[in-house]
C-alpha cells in the first residue's frame, strides 16, 4: 500500500480546499457565539486541544488570542502549514487523531468543529470517548456537525469527493451523553458556505462538560 493510499480521505479533500474552506465559513455566527460559550467557561491558560484545526480560524486564534495554550491537530498538511504561519501562538501537528496518544485527563477543554463528518459512527463514538477520557474531570467539548442521519453516502463538497457520515441531533446527544458528558446547551441553525453553488445546511452544536465521575455510561 502506497503512502497516499495510507491517507485518511479527509487529507486529500482538505489539502485541496486549503484556504478556500476559511473564506466559506468564515462567516458562521453561530461558531462564534460557540466560541464565547467555551471562553466563558475557561479559567486562565486552559490546555485545549481543537481536533481538525484546518487553517486555525476562528477557532485556535480565538482561544490562543484569549491566552490558552491550544494544540490543533489535523490530517492536512496543507491546513497545518496554513494554520503555524497564521496562528503562531498556539501549536499544531499534521496527524490522525485518532493515532495521538492522549493522556487521560490532560485537557480542560476540546474542541471538534465539523471535523468527524468523513469517520464512520463507530469511529466517531469511540473517538468522542477517547477525547472524553483526555478531558479533566469537568472539563469542556463543544461538539459541532452537520446533523443528519446519513451513513456512508457520497456527495461532493466544495467541488471535492467526499463520503459522508453523520448522526441525528438526538442520536448525537445519546453519544455525548454515553462517552460521559453532560450537554449544557445546543444550538441548531442554517448557514450557507460562501462558496457557489453551496446551498444552505443545517448545524448543530453541542456544548458539554465530563461528568465529574468521568465514567462513559454502558
Amino acid at each position: 500500500m502506497t503512502d497516499e493510499q495510507q491517507r485518511p480521505p479527509a487529507a486529500a479533500v482538505f489539502d485541496a480546499l486549503g484556504a478556500d474552506y476559511e473564506k466559506a465559513f468564515a462567516g458562521s455566527k453561530a461558531h462564534r457565539r460557540s466560541l464565547e460559550w467555551l471562553l466563558g467557561r475557561l479559567a486562565p491558560g486552559s490546555r485545549v486541544l481543537d481536533v481538525g484545526s484546518g487553517t486555525g480560524r476562528p477557532t485556535a486564534e480565538t482561544l490562543a488570542a484569549a491566552g490558552h495554550d491550544v494544540l490543533g491537530v489535523d490530517v492536512s498538511p496543507v491546513m497545518v502549514e496554513l494554520a503555524a504561519r497564521q496562528v503562531p501562538r498556539a501549536a499544531f501537528r499534521c496527524a490522525d487523531i485518532r493515532e495521538v496518544p492522549l493522556a487521560d485527563a490532560s485537557f480542560d477543554a476540546v474542541c471538534v468543529y465539523f471535523s468527524l463528518l468523513q469517520l464512520d459512527r463507530r469511529e466517531q463514538t469511540d473517538l468522542i470517548r477517547r477525547l472524553v477520557r483526555a478531558l479533566k474531570p469537568g472539563g469542556h467539548l463543544v461538539l459541532a456537525t452537520v446533523p443528519l442521519d446519513v451513513e456512508g453516502v457520497d456527495a461532493t463538497f466544495m467541488g471535492q469527493p467526499v463520503r459522508v457520515t453523520s448522526f441525528t441531533a438526538q442520536a448525537l446527544v445519546a453519544v455525548a451523553e454515553e462517552a460521559g458528558l453532560e450537554v449544557l446547551a445546543q444550538e441548531a441553525s442554517m448557514f450557507t458556505p460562501a462558496h457557489p453553488p453551496a446551498r444552505p445546511e443545517p448545524h448543530l452544536f453541542l456544548h458539554c462538560r465530563r461528568r465529574p465521575d468521568g465514567d462513559p455510561r454502558g
